[in-house]
């Protein structure tokens, strides 16, 4: 399911009043909240759903794959997701 597709499902389930326009702007509030809740506190948990954190990797060494020379790859930061027991659950 691409975005376009998350959106023509919540317009569905908002019911037949709901505008495309307003299921997009739905859609868009809930993935901005869930950005700046991972940036404020570092987690987002949706019970029933899951769990949003930010993951930090260390820097470690590398290797160019067109030289082969080594290189430092610095220290970052990433956002994981923990699907929750129901959600695994009903993927049976």
């Amino acid at each position: 399911m691409n975005k376009a597709e998350l959106i023509e499902a919540v317009q569905k389930a908002m019911g037949k009043e709901a505008t495309k326009r307003a299921a997009e702007d739905a859609v868009n509030n809930v993935l901005e909240a869930i950005a700046v809740g991972i940036k404020k506190t570092s987690k987002v948990q949706l019970i029933g759903f899951g769990t949003f954190t930010v993951k930090k990797r260390a820097s470690r060494m590398g290797r160019n794959p067109k030289t082969g020379e080594s290189m430092k790859i610095a220290a970052s930061k990433s956002v994981g997701f923990k699907a929750s027991s129901s959600l695994k659950g009903g993927l049976k």
